[in-house]
């Protein structure tokens, strides 16, 4: 959905709940913010040296999750997919208060960041919101990892294919348009991994918060958790979820067609590091005209229509 626009949201929210990988129970606030801000975090259990852009370059590490980290060696982790709910809700400038190292896990997906935003409402401010757009071809690729990105004036689109010898996941394919009407199939879908991994992640320290309430966890031809699968395509569809929270980090909307296989956090960052060296791939664009699409997002709790 393109907007003339930035936006940031209408008033304060909060949330709290665990970290996926620390295990720490934590509270953030999401505070609106004024025009040209951006996204920033602030560790609010820290007295000083506790501000943290929003940045691909600020990317410490991509093991599992996404961790951002200042010049003073304080970081954020898991901050993926709350960035994928601003995002997919449109918000450009907001101030995110933390008070500890990772965002909580909530369910696995962004569903109660972007239904929240949602409900309390968006504001729309006076400045145009500015877009990378891609202006040629570019590759990356890393062993068997593979992802590009070509111009389109209208949208992000994503094509993402997920190669798995698990027999349940597989050789699992979605394409998504960012400004189509729905995009429940995104930002409800949970993280995921297989059981005979579980113990390896303990093993280095992390997945200390994970549970069949937080991810999807699959043995052999088989999904734990009871409720089963939330959508068909739910394990590709969380990997696009991941990618535009990683994409957000390069500090404006990206405006081309993406196609990845085997891609995840590490190969997202190494991505936007290298393209965006070469000022002859992109500009960065304002609109002439808005072009803002109104978009319909069905929420599972009341199923529905909320207009954005």
């Amino acid at each position: 959905m393109l907007s003339l626009f930035q936006k940031t949201i209408s008033k304060k929210i909060e949330f709290s709940g665990v970290g996926l990988h620390s295990g720490l129970k934590s509270v953030i606030k999401i505070i609106p913010a004024d025009e040209n801000y951006g996204i920033v975090f602030k560790r609010t259990d820290l007295e000083q040296n506790n501000i943290i852009n929003a940045n691909f370059e600020n990317v410490s590490s991509a093991k599992l999750c996404t961790t951002i980290q200042n010049s003073f060696n304080v970081s954020i982790s898991t901050v993926e997919h709350l960035l994928a709910a601003l995002y997919i809700t449109g918000i450009d400038n907001a101030l995110i208060e933390i008070n500890a190292s990772e965002v909580p896990i909530m369910d696995g997906s962004s569903k109660e960041f972007v239904e929240t935003i949602f409900k309390i409402g968006i504001k729309e401010q006076k400045a145009k919101r500015k877009y990378l757009q891609i202006l040629k071809k570019f590759e990356f690729n890393e062993k068997e990892k593979f992802i590009s990105i070509e111009p389109n004036k209208n949208s992000l689109n994503v094509d993402f294919q997920l190669v798995y010898s698990n027999s349940v996941i597989g050789k699992q394919r979605n394409q998504i348009n960012f400004s189509d009407k729905d995009l429940s199939n995104v930002y409800t879908s949970r993280t995921f991994c297989l059981f005979e991994d579980v113990e390896q992640i303990k093993k280095i320290g992390l997945a200390k918060g994970g549970s069949l309430d937080n991810a999807i966890v699959v043995k052999d031809n088989k999904i734990l958790n009871s409720a089963g699968l939330r959508n068909t395509k739910e394990f590709v569809n969380h990997k696009i979820l991941d990618l535009a929270g990683d994409f957000i980090l390069s500090g404006h909307r990206i405006l081309g067609s993406v196609k990845c296989i085997q891609g995840g956090h590490s190969l997202s960052n190494l991505f936007l590091r290298t393209l965006l060296k070469d000022r002859s791939y992109y500009s960065i664009i304002e609109l002439e005209e808005s072009k803002t699409i109104k978009s319909y997002f069905k929420t599972s709790a009341n199923k529905l229509a909320v207009n954005a």
